[in-house]
């Protein structure tokens, strides 16, 4: 268990080395000149060489990501170019609300969506089935703005049950903290609910036909205990896969959800550092993001070993 604990691991290093690769990339790859349009309109080609210097353009390629990967290793990301302010500071001050909506994302849709999944898989073909299939295809079929725009009208606008915008600091209290995010966790996660509870159906149907499940009713074991022991169990991994893959849609839509009820998050500081080309941050932002994201895939493939032994790579 060890040893595959440690091949997994290491197995990620070269993914990191290219996501570095293409991350540093970006400012090389992004259409124009980034020190004429960091400059803008009005700047005198000195102005424009100042910049291309401040950025390392002058150096060779190579050069230039090699210490930057160096910086990055020692945890500097480099500095922005708007606030002069280094990219982890920046970083640091807005991570707390994101890891917060994404964690709550997380947990409702869990919550909702594999319960949903298996009960929509053992009342197969009944309407319990039929509306718990619309809710996954509405679910697919919305974008991410508009269920916020719609869920910040009517909960906050028109019933005035939780604040329309922002973010409280969970040191200001929970209630509070919880009451800004429950919208945008509820925005956020409606896709991802829809992927994991189509996906538990799915799989839960296959298991349930098994012959082991017949012979658990045979023995006379309660539908709960077959439900959520013996058949969830089973189908596990393909829904711990699909948890892991869709992943990267919470990190896509925390940036739009962010925008919509202005949550001082990662999200928006991506979004404005698009919009100043302030290339530091996108960079420091877009690797933090794909490391994360390595890492989760990291944990999916462990959790394979927990509920299927028989699993060694």
């Amino acid at each position: 268990m060890f040893a595959y604990i440690l091949r997994r691991v290491a197995a990620t290093i070269p993914v990191m080395a290219v996501v570095a690769l293409f991350v540093f990339s970006l400012l090389y790859i992004a259409p124009g000149d980034p020190a004429a349009i960091i400059a803008g309109d009005q700047a005198s080609p000195a102005d424009i060489e100042r910049i291309r210097i401040s950025l390392g353009l002058d150096r060779p390629f190579l050069v230039r990501f090699g210490s930057w990967v160096w910086d990055v290793l020692n945890g500097d990301l480099g500095t922005s170019i708007f606030t002069n302010l280094p990219v982890t500071h920046m970083i640091a001050q807005r991570i707390q609300p994101t890891l917060s909506l994404m964690a709550i994302t997380l947990a409702i849709s869990l919550t909702i969506a594999i319960p949903l999944g298996v009960v929509a898989a053992w009342k197969q073909g009944t309407m319990i089935d039929r509306v718990a299939m619309v809710f996954s295809t509405l679910g697919f079929s919305v974008p991410v703005f508009v269920v916020g725009y719609v869920l910040a009208y009517v909960f906050a606008l028109s019933l005035d049950w939780v604040p329309v915008q922002g973010y409280t600091p969970i040191e200001q209290g929970v209630v509070p903290w919880f009451l800004n995010l429950i919208l945008p966790s509820i925005a956020l996660g409606l896709i991802y609910m829809a992927l994991i509870a189509r996906i538990t159906r799915a799989t839960m149907l296959e298991v349930l036909s098994q012959d082991y499940v017949r012979t658990a009713r045979a023995k006379g074991a309660g539908q709960r205990a077959i439900l959520f022991v013996h058949a969830l169990k089973n189908a596990a991994v393909p829904i711990v896969t699909i948890v892991g893959i869709g992943f990267a849609s919470l990190i896509g839509g925390a940036v739009v959800t962010e925008s919509v009820f202005a949550i001082p998050g990662l999200g928006r500081l991506t979004v404005d550092a698009i919009l100043r080309r302030d290339y530091p941050v996108i960079q420091g932002v877009v690797l933090m993001f794909s490391f994360v994201y390595v890492l989760v895939n990291l944990a999916v493939d462990l959790l394979y070993t927990l509920f299927d032994p028989r699993i060694r790579y």
